[in-house]
């Protein structure tokens, strides 16, 4: 006898198998018990019928609690009703491990109430779907950069220095000195670049950010390429065909995770579409300020109303193009025909997710770059390593951001990003 997942049902329509699964919920009349069956691969339904099994299994089906785990045996048969469209008619039963009082019930809990149990919503349907598109998005990003001869290197968690906002780190101790957990892996994968030409990253970031919005998280995963010999519009290029690479996968290989999270599929098909639309920060700014938005000025940076509002004005994820200079990093190099901004993009996300990428060319004037750090009111020290990078055969270069989460959560088209991660740290969670 096969012992099979869910998911393989149907390449063994007619044969008895074995199956180990969890009981998400049940019902039963006097004749028939319907067991609503999962096992991480997916669901779907087991059905148990008083007149071909032994008495005693058919009270054991109808006795079963939920999330009680066992180990089935019966036939597998298609279920045209099912949008899974198989079920197993079950032979025998065996309990494996029981479970009394599972806090989860089939209706409606607050928030920070499954919060409190993420450990255990985790296995519910929905949670289930947003952590498989999760999946097929870490395993797409990694086709598409092989794909695009790309190298993955890993830069360090614990820092001696900060990419962007000093005041955002998380300081520890280093044995006899201060350090920060990373809140980007950038300045490193400069490094890489000039070693290996096109590079990627992809790990932990940490923002100690005192923001309580549906699309912060304080730990969050960032996949970051740096590309040598590349100019930021040849960057842009790579940005929107990653971004495109990455929805299609899921709409190729996470169909059912869509449908049970009811996304409209022939939206996320319009994402695919190439090229993406771009405007510049200064029309945009004009854009807000003729349709009510007096709260922004040139030099301000945008909110959550304004990138959403931006967005609203296209079908598609929109770049928004050369910020000030002021508002942003001191890494990025300044636009040829103005010093007032910077050559740098951000990718606003449809249907007000805001933005799911930052990116711009780098500086690499060795002077312009250590005024600017000047600037900054950074420690030239720390950064000496990071300068040799423009003083041993500096070529230009550029590369982006993309925050998992908040592709996870556009892309899903969940309401708020800590359904994103399996374990999120929030302004006011570290638990579980």
């Amino acid at each position: 006898m096969n012992h099979i997942t869910i998911v393989e049902s149907k390449n063994h329509v007619g044969e008895e198998v074995e199956i180990g699964a969890w009981v998400a919920n049940k019902r039963s009349s006097g004749k028939i018990a319907f067991l609503q069956l999962r096992d991480g691969s997916g669901f779907f339904q087991g059905i148990v019928v008083k007149s071909e099994v032994e008495e005693e299994v058919f009270q054991l089906a109808k006795s079963l609690n939920q999330e009680t785990s066992i180990l089935l045996t019966g036939v597998i048969q298609e279920d045209s009703r099912s949008k899974f469209g198989y079920e197993i008619v079950v032979k025998a039963i065996k309990v494996i491990g029981e479970s009394h009082d599972y806090p989860i019930t089939p209706k409606e809990h607050g928030t920070e109430f499954l919060m409190d149990h993420r450990h255990l919503w985790l296995r519910s349907s929905k949670q289930h779907a947003i952590m498989h598109i999760r999946n097929e998005l870490i395993l797409a990003t990694y086709n598409f950069f092989n794909e695009e001869g790309f190298i993955k290197i890993d830069p360090p968690i614990l820092t001696a220095n900060a990419a962007e906002d000093s005041t955002e780190l998380f300081h520890t101790q280093y044995f006899e000195q201060e350090a920060f957990l990373s809140q980007s892996g950038q300045l490193y994968m400069e490094a890489a670049a000039m070693a290996f030409g096109k590079v990627f990253s992809f790990g932990p970031t940490f923002r100690a950010e005192k923001s309580k919005t549906r699309r912060h998280l304080i730990e969050f995963w960032m996949i970051e390429p740096e590309m040598a010999f590349m100019d930021h519009e040849q960057s842009l290029e790579v940005q929107e065909k990653y971004v495109a690479y990455i929805v299609q996968s899921v709409l190729d290989n996470c169909s059912d995770a869509l449908d049970v999270l009811e996304r409209d599929k022939e939206v996320l098909k319009k994402y695919t579409e190439l090229p993406y639309p771009r405007i510049s920060y200064d029309d945009a700014v004009k854009l807000l300020n003729e349709n009510g938005f007096d709260d922004i000025t040139w030099g301000d940076d945008f909110g959550s109303p304004h990138e959403t509002f931006i967005a609203t004005q296209y079908d598609k994820p929109v770049f928004i193009l050369n910020y000030p200079k002021a508002i942003k990093p001191f890494y990025m190099k300044p636009h040829p025909d103005r010093d007032d901004v910077v050559l740098c993009a951000d990718l606003i996300a449809p249907e007000g997710y805001g933005e799911v990428i930052g990116g711009s060319e780098r500086e690499v004037d060795f002077e312009a770059l250590t005024q600017r750090i000047k600037d900054f009111g950074l420690k030239e020290e720390d950064y000496a390593w990071y300068m040799d990078l423009r003083k041993y055969g500096s070529v230009p270069h550029s590369g982006f951001g993309l925050g998992l989460e908040r592709a996870v959560t556009w892309i899903c088209g969940t309401e708020h990003i800590r359904e994103s991660i399996p374990f999120p740290r929030l302004l006011n969670r570290i638990y579980p």
